[in-house]
């Protein structure tokens, strides 16, 4: 008998606990419908992957209490494809919302590329920026197989089929074909920034030689619109929102997965940003040293 009421008491506590845990999960995902709730997407290293920060950016342009976005940018660019999704979402995104840019120790060709597509871009006065161009790295190890006495043979049909490989020299039609193709993207690349940033194609072109500048220089050049870290850039975003006291700053929720859980986030990350970037297009939007 005791047992039995020690039991339903227990049941009790316990049943009370699980609620207040779901009360509290459900208040801090709607807290805030008033406006003062601001989103942040983190964009961390190279970009070697689009989906989880397309998902954030549409979550929070379909979120009605997120009422302005900002993208935090630490990264020297990556690959042309992820690199042209994200920005076509947050050019998507500021079509409905404010969205204000926060650039990190570096925000460098695909890194500017994302940044350009925000209202209005912040910069620390060291921030490493620009970089705008495009590159296409191979390598040829046809020297060193023969040293070794090893010789590919290569069987394909269609001429370009083995374009860039590291098996033989390039011929000059092939540099020609490729250098047409680095062309058309670089077009491509200046062309979203001068649209996204209000600025005229052939000056875009004349800053887009591939050097990169700092925070300062970005700012007298028109490429930032001020100097300022990313609390700074909150502040900023408050004062257009016209929020009144401290705005709270929802970050994405990062779902669980079993094999982060067991080897540890760092580690699935690195594993499939390697993947991404040993399987994706040769061509990228990255600052070299």
């Amino acid at each position: 008998m005791v047992w039995s009421r020690k039991k339903k008491a227990l049941t009790i506590i316990l049943s009370l606990i699980v609620l207040a845990f779901i009360v509290c999960l459900v208040v801090a995902r709607f807290e805030g419908p008033s406006g003062d709730r601001i989103g942040v997407v983190e964009i961390d290293g190279v970009i070697s992957g689009s989906k989880d920060v397309m998902d954030n950016i549409v979550d929070f342009k379909e979120d009605p209490s997120i009422k302005g976005v900002i993208l935090r940018i630490n990264s020297p660019g990556g690959g042309v494809g992820p690199t042209q999704e994200i920005y076509r979402e947050v050019v998507k995104l500021r079509e409905k919302k404010k969205v204000y840019v926060s650039m990190g120790t570096t925000c460098a060709s695909g890194g500017y590329y994302i940044a350009s597509a925000g209202q209005r871009l912040y910069a620390n006065p060291s921030t490493i920026t620009g970089s705008i161009g495009v590159i296409m790295q191979l390598m040829t190890v046809e020297d060193i197989l023969k040293k070794i006495g090893l010789k590919s043979n290569t069987i394909k049909a269609g001429e370009y089929k083995d374009v860039g490989s590291p098996f033989r020299e390039m011929t000059a039609d092939e540099r020609a074909y490729l250098d047409a193709i680095v062309t058309n993207i670089y077009d491509q690349f200046t062309k979203d920034i001068a649209s996204a940033r209000n600025m005229d194609v052939e000056r875009v072109r004349k800053l887009a030689e591939g050097r990169i500048y700092t925070g300062t220089m970005a700012k007298d050049i028109g490429l930032v619109d001020d100097i300022g870290n990313f609390y700074d850039t909150v502040d900023a975003l408050k004062t257009a929102l016209k929020i009144k006291g401290k705005p709270t700053l929802v970050y994405p929720e990062k779902p669980f997965s079993l094999s982060g859980w067991i080897f540890g986030t760092n580690a699935r990350d690195f594993t499939r940003d390697l993947a991404n970037q040993l399987f994706s297009s040769p061509f990228k939007f990255l600052m070299t040293p």
